[in-house]
């Protein structure tokens, strides 16, 4: 094909989904899981990163195209002394169907020392995510899902005919807040992350709020929750607030309040669903911090808190603050609603898929919990389940 017989369509936000804000940059657009007032609140350039991997970002359009180029910018991650991480995945979507998925090769390399969190960046080059061979002759609905672990500078789209914003198909509006496993950091592909799974199950149209070793009861986040228009809400709390030992019982309580309100000051009245922690048994019991572990060349967690000392959070006691914080909540709040997230991955769970590294589900955990999640939140009686 040669260059004439491409058409080149500028990305705005008329074709982003599931970004909350995109930046300009000299080459194209970045897009944001957080708006650029919360980015000025970043306590540390972790948060920045996460919030800036696309988790649950999808560019959407119509289009005749038969063959679709992406060129992109990506910013991948590697932790020293740990084994080198695959290449992000981009999930093409027809018609509501996996129909194709890639890798772009080079780019950026951010190489952090989990020791001191210290970080540098390496300059790459940009590269081409391509799909061909697509139907001919029929008019599609396309979704590119951005790679939930990479850094994404969108530079330029390409296709082989013209190309419009994929129409508002009136589905509801799920807004979700969470932790690594939310985010999707050992998830197979974008569309493989719990959240995404259970959107594609229950055909709803997902904003991931997902930020890895990030779900902290920030108030920058619960503001841009409280901004954000939704029809769904959730947050899943805990596995965080244990791991980083950031604060203790004391705090946690009145934290929780104080991000439940004010969430409910821009959604009153909106399904909102507190979920626990799913089982990690290092932290069942023990608290935090957490040290990483490249013994053997693979990475895992241990927990290093002492379980004697008073007021420390383990993840039993988020589980039974967060269960009497919505009860109470719930006698004026008859739309707040509590979830155990041992019914998304328990004891039966992980004897059958042990977390490889002490900490995440595999991609298959991972699907698991978004089928459960769809089926426990989504299904009949559940609190997101459909009038």
């Amino acid at each position: 094909m040669s260059a004439a017989d491409w058409i080149t369509t500028p990305v705005d936000a008329g074709l982003l989904r599931g970004a909350l804000d995109f930046e300009r940059t000299a080459r194209g657009v970045l897009p944001h899981r957080l708006p650029a007032w919360a980015r000025k609140q970043f306590p540390d350039q972790n948060l920045a990163m996460m919030e800036a991997q696309p988790s649950g970002v999808r560019l959407a359009f119509r289009t005749r195209a038969t063959a679709v180029e992406l060129d992109v910018l990506p910013t991948k991650t590697a932790y020293q002394g740990g084994p080198a991480r695959p290449d992000g995945v981009y999930d093409l979507i027809v018609d509501g169907r996996l129909a194709g998925r890639t890798s772009v090769p080079g780019g950026n390399l951010h190489t952090i020392d989990m020791a001191t969190w210290s970080a540098t960046t390496t300059p790459g080059t940009s590269g081409t995510a391509r799909f061909a061979e697509l139907p001919a002759g029929v008019v599609k609905d396309i979704e590119i899902w951005l790679p939930q672990t990479e850094i994404t500078e969108v530079i330029a789209l390409r296709t082989d005919a013209p190309v419009e914003a994929a129409p508002d198909l009136g589905r509801r509006v799920w807004l979700h807040h969470g932790s690594s496993i939310s985010h999707g950091s050992t998830a197979e592909s974008p569309t493989g992350t719990w959240p995404a799974v259970a959107a594609g199950r229950c055909g709803v149209e997902l904003v991931n709020m997902g930020f890895g070793g990030n779900a902290l009861l920030d108030p920058f986040v619960a503001r841009a929750m409280r901004d954000t228009p939704a029809d769904l809400i959730s947050i899943k709390i805990g596995i965080n607030l244990v791991n980083t030992d950031l604060m203790r019982l004391r705090a946690f309580g009145p934290a929780v309040h104080g991000f439940l309100d004010t969430i409910r000051e821009g959604h009153p009245t909106t399904p909102l669903l507190v979920v626990s922690p799913v089982l990690c048994p290092v932290q069942e019991d023990t608290p935090g911090p957490l040290a990483p572990d490249f013994e053997g060349g693979k990475l895992s967690f241990r927990a290093t808190g002492d379980p004697s000392d008073p007021g420390r959070l383990t993840l039993g006691i988020i589980r039974d603050e967060l269960s009497r914080i919505t009860t109470a909540r719930a006698a004026d709040d008859p739309n707040l609603h509590y979830l155990d997230g041992r019914s998304l991955y328990g004891e039966a769970d992980f004897a059958e898929l042990p977390l490889p590294d002490a900490l995440h589900p595999d991609p298959a955990g991972l699907r698991r919990i978004g089928e459960r999640f769809a089926e426990l939140a989504f299904g009949t009686g559940g609190p997101f389940a459909e009038a």
